[in-house]
């Protein structure tokens, strides 16, 4: 169902600024008060109304304080979560885009993953204007084009920041290593991994090892790569490239098959962004913290608290 941009403005207006009820929206817009609750869920989703909350309470700072303390981060960023375990994408999302409206400046390079969560977090960026950005994507794509593709995210980013984007042209898994290695020996595509070696902070995801999560879900790989990932110790992947619970990548056919940013490249950046929530995420964030030395870590309460009970 199409929503009248327009109206859903007005709706809006009436609403977060005015203050009126939806009943006296209703009647001042003259439309029902059904119309008018799904005109504001469209202002909120299509990223026209974006609320921001500019206090902590003491629980969430509690919990940042100790992720900072046990995971050695310089910062950790902890939202509250939902009371729909599904919105927890939609949450840490939000947090993530607070958190790079608030730190990306003129001239920076940024480095971006791909996923729900930070495709989630562009519509709390919104539209800024920034002076010689870039906007790298650090993974290939996938043929079906998604908002949670790779490369829309890296565009959709640059775009909400007014940023050259530089996306990596290929697909995310190849048929074997031989073929990623001479996709990697193509002028463009070293050019463009030598330019993210250079960026200033890189923004990545967690998945982990459920049917659920992204990779599978959208058939980058069949469910039945499952049972041997586990078996060779994977519990999660970052940027596609699956890990054990130190952090190394796991003894697998599909780790020689990933065109991706290589996590020994994005430990060396001088900052590295996860953002990820969810309570049954908490084991593969941990190993993701150890993958990528992150100094940065966005999520929700349920996983903060999932991690410093297991540490």
């Amino acid at each position: 169902m199409t929503v009248d941009t327009d109206a859903a403005v007005r709706a809006a207006w009436l609403y977060y600024v005015e203050g009126l009820t939806q009943e006296m929206i209703a009647q001042s817009m003259q439309i029902s008060r059904a119309k008018v609750i799904r005109l504001l869920a469209s202002a909120r989703e299509s990223g026209v109304v974006r609320i921001r909350i500019d206090a902590k309470g003491t629980p969430e700072l509690a919990l940042e304080r100790n992720l900072m303390r046990v995971f050695g981060l310089k910062e950790a960023v902890v939202a509250p979560s939902p009371v729909d375990p599904a919105a927890v994408d939609a949450i840490v999302g939000e947090a993530a885009g607070a958190y790079m409206t608030a730190q990306v400046r003129d001239g920076m390079a940024i480095g971006v993953g791909w996923g729900q969560t930070l495709s989630m977090s562009l519509k709390a960026i919104g539209t800024q204007s920034h002076e010689r950005l870039s906007v790298i994507s650090l993974l290939g794509g996938m043929t079906h084009s998604r908002a949670i593709n790779p490369s829309a995210v890296a565009r959709r980013m640059a775009d909400a920041f007014g940023a050259e984007c530089y996306q990596l042209t290929a697909p995310v898994f190849v048929a074997n290593e031989a073929m990623r290695d001479a996709l990697w020996a193509e002028p463009g595509l070293r050019e463009l991994r030598d330019r993210a070696r250079s960026v200033d902070l890189a923004l990545v995801s967690v998945g982990d090892l459920s049917e659920s999560a992204t990779v599978f879900r959208e058939r980058l790989l069949p469910r039945s790569a499952l049972a041997s990932l586990r078996n060779a110790g994977a519990v999660g992947d970052v940027l596609c490239q699956f890990v054990d619970r130190d952090g190394c990548v796991v003894d697998h056919p599909v780790s020689g098959r990933v065109l991706a940013f290589g996590l020994d490249d994005l430990r060396r950046l001088p900052r590295v962004v996860i953002a990820a929530g969810g309570a049954r995420k908490a084991v593969a964030i941990r190993a993701a913290l150890k993958a990528t030395h992150a100094s940065v870590l966005i999520t929700d309460e349920a996983a903060a608290r999932a991690l410093l009970e297991a540490a």
